[in-house]
């Protein structure tokens, strides 16, 4: 991947969005890119795809733009393509962009994304040095080649390469090394941190009581996939993604006694599904019941 350091701007691309005219300059290196909304997270699906009811990307193994040209389906959308991302179905995407993110995958690197100083400072003990970009909180550790994309493998330590997106932060400094085998074997997790409970789920079912505002079964269905969605879209921060969401789905449908134990080890599952541990689910379960004094 080469990280552009000093391009030079074309004076008639001045009156471009920002965030859309460093996107042109880095697809012009030849890597894959997507705008991103405030809050780093891309942007969310058309009408036509919401909830992939196209069917997404076939297999969604490779980038570059769903049939219906809008910047959907998240790493997928990324593209060196300029006539895509500079068509009108995407302009109004860059006018909101708050950042640019790349597909690691598809430039064929891998970054290790350290997100705070113990993280960085395990990595330099124990991964071969390699090209860096500083992070808000941490690092971006940058190595060629590919590997599948899991998230929390280590405290602070998540892995974006193939399926995956990271935020454009700068060319960076070092030589970019091979993808060594300990970052893949960071991908090897015990089979017990990734697969369902093994016990019942005892997050507690609210008694109920108060007014009941779905008008149907499917309102309450609609909220639980929604939140399910959301968790297992959740790009780093998987903790306070998960808290917030059992806050939100408590305080939406918690208090007139639909949800059931069904309805709660669904959003188990999808935390478990994204590296969440059984206990921490139900200790986020539990404070979001108490904060909302139920």
């Amino acid at each position: 991947m080469t990280h552009p350091t000093d391009i030079a701007r074309d004076p008639g691309r001045t009156a471009l969005p920002a965030q859309l005219l460093t996107a042109l300059q880095l697809a012009e290196q030849g890597l894959p890119v997507l705008p991103l909304r405030a809050g780093k997270g891309p942007m969310g699906n058309c009408r036509a795809c919401q909830k992939n009811a196209c069917g997404g990307r076939p297999n969604m193994k490779t980038p570059g733009p769903c049939a219906c040209a809008a910047p959907c389906h998240a790493w997928a959308a990324a593209t060196t393509d300029p006539t895509v991302f500079t068509s009108p179905a995407w302009a109004g995407a860059w006018r909101q962009a708050a950042a640019v993110a790349y597909h690691p995958g598809g430039a064929g690197v891998t970054v290790v994304d350290l997100d705070n100083a113990d993280a960085v400072g395990w990595a330099r003990r124990n991964l071969p040095a390699t090209r860096t970009v500083a992070t808000t909180r941490g690092e971006h550790w940058i190595y060629m080649g590919t590997m599948t994309s899991p998230n929390a493998v280590r405290p602070g330590v998540d892995i974006k390469s193939a399926m995956s997106y990271a935020r454009w932060l700068g060319a960076g400094t070092g030589t970019m090394a091979p993808l060594p085998d300990a970052v893949r074997a960071l991908a090897v997790k015990e089979p017990a941190a990734v697969r369902p409970a093994s016990r019942p789920v005892t997050g507690a079912v609210p008694v109920g009581g108060g007014e009941c505002p779905h008008r149907s079964p499917a309102y309450l269905e609609r909220g639980i996939s929604m939140a399910a969605q959301r968790i297992e879209d959740a790009p780093d921060g998987i903790h306070r993604t998960v808290y917030r969401v059992f806050l939100a789905v408590l305080s939406a449908h918690g208090r007139c006694g639909c949800l059931t134990h069904a309805h709660i080890e669904r959003l188990f599952t999808a935390a478990q599904g994204k590296g969440e541990s059984l206990r921490h689910c139900e200790d986020a379960w539990s404070n979001a019941v108490a904060a909302l004094g139920m």
